[in-house]
Parts: structure tokens; C-alpha cells; sequence
């Protein structure tokens, strides 16, 4: 599949890079500069070193943003927040495969509560792990740094995870998203485009630009030049 066949590119800032001080307003300006949805990473210290939000946070952004909300659960024994995030607000649930051993189960869970579901694979998983469930997912996350922390510099190899996930989801006919996360940046996006995937989460490269609200258009006009 070329990347002129595939649907929309989405661009999915980062929750995690915004000013909480002045959160409504960091919200107002992601739908002003075309945002298509809002990235919350969900961390809880123990599957990755750090600890971010809960379902509170994702509860004021469903008020403060019309955005659909992609949440992240970098988190051990995801199943727990369910119900909680989806009756939050959450669109979108994405789960890592290595703190899921009952893939499928809670792909399926997650689905039977309305939301989209997704999977997380971190640079050094196996893209052969979510073979036998690709036509299941709405959703594949290659990861491009290793997970736990905002502003890391990209993979390269990345890019290559990415083609080969390409290929995989089309080979079962899924319908799944592929979405890239980390590193993302102007330097970034278009190799990752070229290789297949059509939804990006940028954090630093947004909220450190001098015009935030413009560089959400411009990482979207990388991906439509020709490679």
C-alpha cells in the first residue's frame, strides 16, 4: 500500500509536553492548529520509570477539548483501568503487549466497552507477537524510543519496524491504524510516513516551536510531499 492510498494523516500531540497551568488553553490551541486527536500517556512507575495521569486528567480534557482522546496505558495490568478510562473519555485504549499475556481478551475487552483498541510494541518486541491479532486491532503503536519519558531522540531502525508493520497489517487485511510514537519531529516524520504508518505523536517537537499551533500543519505537510 502506498502512503497516497492510505487514509488521513493524524496528528496526535502529546499530552505530556503541555503546561498543565494553562491546560485549557494548550487544548484550545491544538484544535485551533488542527489536531486531529490528543495523545495522553498513562505511566504508573512501574512498567516504565515515571508516573503521569489518571482517569481525572483524562476526565477534564474530555470538558475542556472535543478532540478524541488516544490514551496510552504504559501500564502493568491494564485491565484494571478499563472502565474507569473509557468512562472518562477515552476513544481510543492502547495496551503494550508485554504487560499483556492475554492479548486477545483484553483487545476484545476494551472493544466491548465502545472504545477503539490498540496495541503498543516496544522497539525491541517482536512484531510477530501481534501477528495472530492484527485483523483484530484498530489500532498498532510502534514505539520509536523506549518508553517512560517525553523528548528522547528517535530510533532509526524505527523506520524499518514500520514498513515491516505495514506489511504485516496488510497482509491480514487489518484496518488498523498505525501510529508512531517518540522522537517525532520535522527531521522524523516523513521517513516514518514513506514507510507506512498515518498517525504520529509529537510532544517536544509541537510545544518547543516558536509557533506551536503552525507546526502541527507543517509535520502534516511533510507526510504529503513525495517521497
Amino acid at each position: 500500500m502506498t502512503p497516497q492510498a492510505r487514509g488521513k494523516v493524524r496528528i496526535a500531540p502529546s499530552l505530556l509536553s503541555a503546561d498543565f497551568g494553562r491546560l485549557a488553553d494548550d487544548l484550545a490551541m491544538l484544535e485551533a492548529g488542527g489536531a486531529d486527536w490528543l495523545h495522553v500517556d498513562v505511566m504508573d512507575g512501574v512498567f516504565v520509570p515515571n508516573l503521569t495521569f489518571g482517569a481525572k486528567v483524562i476526565e477534564t480534557c474530555r470538558k475542556l477539548t472535543k478532540l478524541p482522546l488516544d490514551v496510552h496505558l504504559m501500564v502493568v495490568e491494564p485491565e484494571k483501568y478499563f472502565d474507569a478510562f473509557v468512562r472518562a473519555g477515552a476513544a481510543t485504549l492502547t495496551i503494550h503487549v508485554e504487560a499483556a499475556p492475554h492479548l486477545h481478551r483484553q483487545v476484545m475487552a476494551i472493544k466491548e466497552l465502545g472504545a477503539m483498541a490498540g496495541a503498543t510494541l516496544n522497539p525491541a518486541t517482536p512484531l510477530e507477537t501481534v501477528r495472530d491479532i492484527a485483523a483484530d486491532l484498530d489500532l498498532l503503536l510502534i514505539m520509536s524510543v523506549n518508553p517512560g519519558f517525553g523528548g528522547q531522540r528517535f530510533i532509526p531502525g524505527a523506520v524499518e519496524r514500520i514498513a515491516r508493520a505495514r506489511t504485516m497489517l496488510d497482509e491480514a487485511r487489518s484496518r488498523a491504524v498505525l501510529e508512531v510514537d517518540g522522537g517525532i519531529a520535522r527531521e522524523t516524520i516523513a521517513a516514518c510516513w514513506r514507510a507506512g504508518a498515518d498517525t504520529f505523536v509529537a510532544g517536544n517537537a509541537i510545544f518547543s516551536a516558536k509557533d506551536p499551533r503552525a507546526e502541527i500543519g507543517a509535520l502534516r505537510a511533510l507526510c504529503t510531499e513525495q517521497a
